[in-house]
């Protein structure tokens, strides 16, 4: 198994960082050819938007180009398939979830030299935008489109509860280990549920290199044995995760 360090992932772009990722967990990820893909729509976008005069219309039509030209969208269909947390196939069947539509975007705005951050919002991933001297603008890559702060106020109260406020914490800009963290769970979620075992116990082999130990990971991944008929090792990491439960109350006293 790969270890993957946060600092490989802060010296690429996050696509990049996040086909390394699916590479490690899925063997048969077509990582090189991602990669070709990727620098291929680069150079198409550069030079779709060229001639535009400054980076805000250079944003415009990279989103045209993205979500218009090349049809780009959120997949409503099987929101929740694995397909949609693969690079390479994100790029195949040009349908994926925000993570994976706004990594992809954030590498072409890279290339382009356009101010793009990633940021993960409580309810899903966003593109933050930050021209000079402005206040940052926000773009949902599951369509394309601008939200406003008070879009995203009503989705945080529709997934915290009415009492919940929009903060500046909630929008900050993240760094690449973080995103990666969160789209490992979400791959592995997504295994779970299309009962590949073997590639779900890839992510939790993986999450335990950035958090070595961690009861939750060790958990699942006893689960994931348990599937696998590993009776033992499940058994041995069940009671782990309820060693450490116990630990935690009585510390708590």
């Amino acid at each position: 198994m790969i270890e993957l360090f946060d600092e490989d992932f802060d010296a690429i772009e996050l696509a990049e960082g996040a086909l390394i990722l699916n590479k490690a967990v899925d063997p048969e990820t077509q990582q090189h050819w991602a990669e070709l893909e990727l620098a291929r729509l680069a150079k198409e976008a550069e030079q779709q938007v060229f001639h535009e005069v400054d980076d805000k219309q250079r944003l415009d039509a990279l989103l045209r180009l993205f979500y218009t030209e090349w049809q780009f969208k959120g997949d409503d269909d099987e929101y929740f398939s694995s397909d949609n947390a693969f690079i390479d196939k994100v790029l195949e069947r040009r349908k994926g979830v925000p993570v994976s539509l706004g990594s992809i975007l954030l590498y072409l705005g890279s290339k382009l030299g356009l101010p793009m951050e990633a940021v993960t919002f409580p309810t899903q991933f966003l593109v933050k935008v930050c021209w000079p001297n402005e206040a940052p603008v926000y773009i949902n890559p599951y369509d394309g489109e601008y939200v406003s702060k008070k879009r995203l106020q009503a989705w945080l109260i529709g997934h915290e509860g009415p009492l919940a406020k929009l903060e500046a914490k909630h929008l900050e800009t993240v760094d690449n280990p973080t995103v990666i963290g969160r789209w490992l769970a979400l791959l592995k979620s997504a295994l779970l549920r299309e009962e590949k075992y073997t590639l779900a116990l890839h992510c939790t082999d993986l999450a335990l290199t950035f958090v070595p130990d961690d009861p939750y990971e060790i958990r699942d991944r006893g689960y994931i044995y348990q599937q696998l008929d590993c009776h033992q090792i499940a058994a041995s990491d069940f009671q782990y995760f309820i060693d450490q439960c116990q630990m935690t109350q009585q510390s708590n006293y």
